[in-house]
This record gives structure tokens, sequence and C-alpha cells, in this order.
């Protein structure tokens, strides 16, 4: 049987899955082998793993930082919000339908929770250490009955609990003494000791509150974690982009505006531009902030259809096309590829209750949803990629696909810049994306293309050429980089948290 320790939060976002993420390298540093768990994630950022099953994409981060190939049972139930009140339901990495909350929570949920056992029970007999975490609060009275993430979970591995707050937004010791206080007493006494995340300033001048703390609730508090700048790990979910938008919007000799649609999807696919020390790349929600870009960068969506309808209310398809007759240049990226086309056709309804929708015309191409989605790992060449002035040539670029339906190309499409060599580790010759002759428009559906790190290199030098600018040699290395980034926030927390008080407390509820 496995050590277990579960992180819970007092509401979302506090820090819970990059403490999550730290303690997989942490004890993969010890020489553990550990592995990271979580029931039910809801989020539109996933991940293909190699047998083409989908899942959370903090999950993936985590597993990486335990130095492990992600697999669905860390991550069995994954919600993907597709409009108001509904989600699509992910079990084992594959779609069983739409459901609106109501009939998630009072139906399925409790269903769902078998799958979940069964995911832990496998790993429990792989590994020597679980870490665990949680979603929003587990205090959520009105979602306690049919929760499936939180103190259930707790419950039925008896795993002790790690109750962590973010200081940063305020309100941090109300917010543990009042989660603890809407906990039933089982609850409570799973609770182990409390962790304070995010906190800037003088740490002697938080003690009387940690005295405070400790006193009124009974519970250690096991550390305080800083605030960390500019971590490098994938973020979970979209409420990361609102920190992301507070970056500058100057400098940099090339700016890339990725438009964050209200249903935008994998933007982590975007992080490793930004780390190009030559880039700066920022979100837009509306014309006006696109600003003067070197490239427009449409992303993926969980809803292409509503998507490319917002873009057309709000100005920002008129403002894309105005750019691109301006000699800006524009990549769509799956869903904003998709909407790249001349039409859209939803004939199951699969996204919205839309039969048709003319998409933005930029791409000799038409799409039809289907009932089925494609999840797959690849691998492309590319070897026709005509773009901003230069011939683009790269070899073995790996990447992901998460799409439903299938687009078809016109007799006078342009070329298609992409060829997939393999897919789900299968041989294959299939012709991916497409390209106009201009060099101002192109599109494909392969997540993760910039992660490879010569072909991001040969974009952006291509954006700097036509700047008159001269192309740069060095190539960030993201696998390193990761690697680098996990360790430094391995390093953070190990200083700020009582390792040696956390070691006895999993060892204790082992007994």
């Amino acid at each position: 049987m496995a050590n277990y320790i579960m992180m819970q939060g007092t509401s979302s976002h506090v820090g819970k899955s990059i403490l999550v993420t730290a303690l997989c390298r942490i004890f993969s540093q010890d020489g553990k082998k550990v592995v990271p768990f979580k029931a039910q994630n809801m989020a539109l950022n996933s991940y293909v793993t190699k047998d083409g099953k989908e899942m959370g994409r903090a999950q993936v981060a985590q597993a990486e930082a335990a130095r492990l190939e992600p697999t669905v049972d860390m991550n069995p139930v994954l919600l993907k919000p597709t409009g108001s009140s509904c989600s699509q339901v992910i079990l084992m990495g594959k779609s069983v339908g739409n459901m609106s909350a109501r009939e998630y929570h009072k139906g399925y949920s409790l269903k769902a929770f078998s799958t979940v056992t069964g995911a832990l029970d496998r790993l429990d007999s792989d590994y020597e250490t679980i870490v665990i975490e949680g979603a929003g609060s587990p205090a959520e009275v009105n979602l306690k009955a049919n929760d499936i993430v939180n103190m259930r979970v707790a419950k039925y591995l008896n795993a002790p609990v790690l109750l962590v707050a973010d200081i940063d937004r305020g309100g941090a010791l109300a917010s543990l003494v009042g989660t603890l206080e809407l906990l039933d007493e089982e609850e409570r006494a799973l609770v182990k000791g409390l962790v304070i995340n995010k906190f800037r300033g003088d740490i002697t001048l938080l003690q009387p509150a940690i005295d405070f703390l400790e006193k009124k609730t009974g519970k250690p508090v096991l550390g305080v974690i800083p605030h960390i700048e500019h971590i490098g790990i994938d973020d979970e979910d979209s409420v990361s982009l609102e920190e992301k938008k507070l970056m500058p919007k100057s400098g940099g000799d090339i700016r890339i505006a990725v438009i964050q649609t209200p249903k935008i999807s994998n933007f982590t696919d975007f992080d490793c531009l930004a780390d190009e020390t030559d880039v700066l790349l920022y979100y837009v929600q509306n014309a006006a902030e696109i600003g003067d870009p070197d490239l427009i960068i449409l992303p993926g969506s969980k809803n292409t259809t509503e998507d490319l309808l917002y873009l057309r209310r709000s100005g920002i398809e008129a403002k894309i096309k105005e750019k691109i007759a301006g000699d800006i240049p524009v990549i769509g990226i799956c869903g904003g590829y998709q909407m790249m086309g001349r039409e859209i056709f939803d004939p199951y309804h699969t996204e919205s209750s839309h039969d048709r929708v003319e998409g933005m015309n930029l791409l000799a191409m038409q799409t039809t949803f289907s009932k089925d989605k494609l999840t797959s790992q690849v691998t492309a060449n590319c070897a026709k990629l005509h773009f901003a002035g230069a011939d683009i040539t790269a070899e073995n670029l790996r990447g992901y696909e998460i799409h439903m339906g299938k687009t078809d190309f016109f007799a006078n499409a342009d070329r298609h810049p992409f060829t997939i060599i393999e897919r789900s580790n299968e041989r294959c010759d299939y012709l991916e994306g497409i390209g106009r002759a201009d060099g101002l428009v192109f599109g494909m559906y392969i997540h993760g293309i910039f992660d490879n790190d010569s072909f991001r290199r040969l974009i952006i030098n291509a954006l700097r050429q036509r700047k008159g600018l001269v192309p740069l040699k060095s190539i960030v290395n993201t696998y390193a980089k990761k690697q680098q980034n996990y360790n430094r926030l391995a390093d953070t927390v190990r200083q700020n948290l009582n390792m040696e008080k956390l070691k006895m407390i999993m060892d204790a509820a082992k007994k």
C-alpha cells in the first residue's frame, strides 16, 4: 500500500496544483516512486496520452515532475465546459457525452466514483507514494453530497490532508478557519496541517497570524510558501490567463497577439513562445487590444462556432482581416484553424444549436463536426510552409490532436504544409493543415507544435527577417527549461515546508 498526502484548498486557484507538482518532484528527488492523482478536473487545457486518451494538463505537469509518462489513471474524470452550465464529460480519457451541471452532479458523478477508485487502486499497487489534489473547496455545502474529488477521496484512502490558502488574494486566515468549521468532525480529523501559499513580505510579521491559526484550529501550519515569480509550469485553467494579461504590452522585438475567446482551450500551446527573450506574447479580448502585433494567433476552442460568432460580434474578426490586408500574418490552431475556413457545419449539434455557421473565409476549406473525437499523439514533417516571406522546412515535429469533425479542402486550396508520418505509434502518410500562397495565413490541428524548439525559432526568425532584424541562432531547450522550473519549484517548497513533519504525518496515516 502506498503512502498518501492530499492537497485541498480553501477555494480554486490557491496553488494546489503547483504544490502537488512540487511534492512530486521532491519525492522523486528523494528516490520515491511517486505518482500524482486528481479524481476530477474541470479545465479546457487538456493533453493526449500515448495511447490516445485525454486528461487534464495539470496532471501532465505533475507527471513530468515525477518523471513519469502521463496516463489517465492520474486523472480519470475530466470536465470540459462547453457552454453555460454544461460540460463534456471525459471518463478514463474518452468522451461519454455532454451533460448539464445538474445532470452530472445529481445523477452521474457518484456513478463515476467507481472509476475513480479503480484508478486509485491501480496506482496504489504500482507506486510508493500518491500525491493527491482536490478541487475548489471541500466546504462547498451545496455540492458536497455528490462530490467525488475532495473528502470522498480522502475518506476512501484515509489520506491525510493539507489545507491550502492563498494569502496573496487576502482573507487567508478567515478562509482556513471557515473551511475547517464547515467540515464535519470526521473530515476535520483528516486535515493534518495548514499551508499558507503565495506569501510576499517579511515572514516574521506573519508569525502572530500563524500562532493564532494553530491555537484557533488545533492544526499545525506546516509551511508558508513564498510567491514564486515566473514559475514557468503549465497552468490548469483559464483563470491564470488573467495573470498573464497583466504583463506589459510594450517591448519585445517580436510581438504576438493571442486571441482570448470565451472558450479558449490549450492556451499552454503558446507558453514556449512567451519564454523566448525576443518575443512579447499577450492575450486580447477585444479588437482595440490587438494593437500592432507581428503575428496573430487564433487558439483552440471548446466551442468553435460560439467563439467564432463572438469574434464576429466583437469586431475582432474584422480587425484580423484588416491586419492581414496590412501584411500581418495569422496562424490558427485546432478550433482557431476551423474558424478560418469558409463554413462550419454541426449536423448533430455537437457544440451548439447552429446547423451551419459562415467561417472567416481565410482558407479554402470547410469543417463538419461529428459525434466522435480524434485524440492522438502525432509526428509530422513540414516541407511546404511558406510563411512571412520564408520557406520553412522541419522534420519529426511532435504534437497531439484533440478535435471533433473533419475538414475538407476545396479544389483551389493552397498548399498543405505538414505531413503526419506517425499517429498513435502507427506509421501513416496524411496531409495536414493548409497555408495560403501569400504566406500570411496558415492553420493546423496539431497542438504543441511550438514546443518543437527548432520549428518555433524558424517561425520567429521569419518574423524577425521581415522586420529587418537579424535572425537569432540561440534556441531555448523547452525540455531542459521545464526541468529547471520543476527543480526550482521543488527547492522553494522544500525550504519552506516542514518536510520532516509532513513525512511523519504520511507515515502515521499508513499505520
